[in-house]
């Protein structure tokens, strides 16, 4: 349970506020750097994970909780600040909310459940922590990102829908194969 990779997703949990006061606080370059710090923390719990073979169910269930907690805290901050479209802070945490609330629908109907992100699920991670912490760095005046947002809201808009429905898509299947006969 006290793996190291878990030790590091306890860590990622525990900066959500930290990133959510500095957010708040109108701290954007501090933001900044603890939002990479637990999107780098993301990175390196996964790849200890796999290299020392320390995976645990703890950790599968954790790590994606950390991601998504992080990713609706700061959408739904920077959507309230007008840092970011209030219509992509909704979508964001409209396909995480339906995201869990299909897992534990799941484990009622089916039972046991097995937390596998899919590469695309993985890639629109990689994608909300990129454009995040660039609205982010923005914020901070780390850089000037202004002649890119656009584009790239309307990309993260279509990850998040797509891969959304790739998750309903695949979980409904494996909820339809592994239903008990009644």
């Amino acid at each position: 349970m006290f793996t190291l990779p878990n030790l590091i997703t306890i860590a990622r949990i525990l900066l959500i506020p930290v990133v959510a006061f500095l957010l708040l606080d109108h701290d954007y370059k501090l933001a900044f750097a603890v939002f990479m710090a637990a999107a780098l923390g993301d990175w390196v719990d996964g790849f200890l994970a796999r290299r020392l073979n320390q995976m645990s169910q703890l950790g599968a269930v954790l790590d994606p909780v950390a991601d998504k907690m992080t990713m609706m805290i700061v959408a739904i901050i920077m959507a309230a600040q007008e840092m970011l479209p209030i219509w992509l802070a909704v979508v964001i945490v409209m396909r995480d909310a339906i995201i869990v609330a299909g897992a534990i629908a799941y484990r009622f109907v089916v039972g046991h459940i097995e937390m596998a992100p899919t590469r695309l699920s993985k890639a629109n991670t990689f994608l909300e922590f990129g454009v995040l912490a660039l609205v982010m760095a923005g914020a901070g005046q780390l850089v000037d990102a202004s002649a890119w947002l656009v584009p790239l809201f309307i990309l993260l808009f279509a990850s998040v829908l797509v891969s959304g429905a790739h998750y309903v898509w695949v979980w409904r299947r494996k909820a339809v194969d592994n239903t008990p006969p009644r």
